[in-house]
């Protein structure tokens, strides 16, 4: 009985523990967040209220208001939107093809080739900014254009191209989970589609790609928040910056300039918090809705790779 009961309190101790560990964590996750979304509720004098720490004194929307104008969240949220599930579906389709390539098929050099893709994740792209800008900037096609190219900067085109060849943004890392993905599927699938007379491409598209189900999942939700939350490559090579992330970086200052008046770095730190939360906001839920699907692939992905 003393040893049961002592058992029983080791594992409640062990409990309480492991639950204060989650917890501390969680907060120290969620804090900035949290700090955000209180903020935004704040008029700019509460900010010097040393008495108002998490509830506002005084409560209010009109920074969402004048934020949501100010980033012209009605046009930039569907651009945006449009944008990153684009790209994030170009991406998906290169990176399923390059995966599956390197996961069934052996050729001269498919090792050397892949551990080339795996040196890209650890390559920063401030390495290659430069090339890949003057590239686009003249693109001759290998040549075939003659000089002095043409000018795809201010377009959609650099990304729909790096997209298309598997080599935008953090594709290193979807190529590498598609191709452990298929490197686990049976080979006796392959098989029997390869007896019932299909080849190859019928046999990716009918048998594989429908049972990669939870690696699409997982590559196609990274992409999407990856390009939705991009601000370092699309104002590169758009230079517009007519996307979300490029109007919240400016909206408090244009808020500013339209009633002529002048904010202090406090205010507009809190419009700006304002505006983040708007920006997370889809984010939040997409995840929520996605939630269920979301941890299956994570953990049928790991599984199975």
């Amino acid at each position: 009985m003393i040893k049961a009961n002592r058992r029983r309190l080791y594992s409640v101790l062990g409990s309480a523990v492991r639950a204060i560990v989650i917890v501390s964590i969680c907060f120290v996750i969620l804090r900035p967040v949290l700090v955000k979304l209180v903020s935004s509720f704040m008029l700019e004098r509460d900010l010097y209220d040393q008495t108002v720490k998490w509830i506002p004194r005084s409560f209010t929307l009109e920074n969402y208001r004048n934020m949501f104008i100010h980033m012209h969240y009605t046009e930039a949220f569907p651009r945006t939107a449009l944008f990153a599930v684009g790209i994030a579906l170009l991406q998906l389709a290169s990176c399923t093809l390059v995966g599956y390539g390197f996961a069934r098929f052996r050729f001269w050099g498919s090792n050397l080739l892949f551990g080339l893709v795996i040196f890209t994740l650890v390559v920063p792209p401030q390495i290659i900014i430069l090339p890949l800008y003057l590239n686009l900037r003249f693109f001759t096609v290998w040549g075939l254009i003659p000089e002095p190219g043409i000018d795809l900067l201010g377009s959609y085109w650099p990304f729909i191209l790096m997209g298309i060849s598997g080599t935008g943004f953090n594709n290193g890392l979807f190529i590498f989970i598609m191709r452990q993905f298929f490197k686990g599927m049976p080979r006796e699938l392959e098989e029997a589609a390869y007896i019932d007379g299909a080849n190859p491409l019928q046999t990716f598209l009918r048998v594989m790609l429908p049972g990669a189900k939870p690696a699409l999942v997982i590559v196609f939700l990274f992409a999407t928040v990856w390009m939705y939350n991009d601000y370092f490559f699309t104002l590169m090579f758009m230079r517009s910056g007519n996307l979300l992330a490029h109007r919240l970086d400016i909206a408090a200052h244009n808020y500013a300039h339209s009633i002529g008046a002048f904010f202090t770095g406090q205010y507009i730190s809190l419009l700006n918090n304002t505006g983040m939360i708007l920006f997370i906001t889809p984010l939040l839920v997409l995840y929520i809705l996605m939630q269920r699907y979301f941890v299956e692939s994570v953990e049928r992905t790991g599984i199975i790779g």
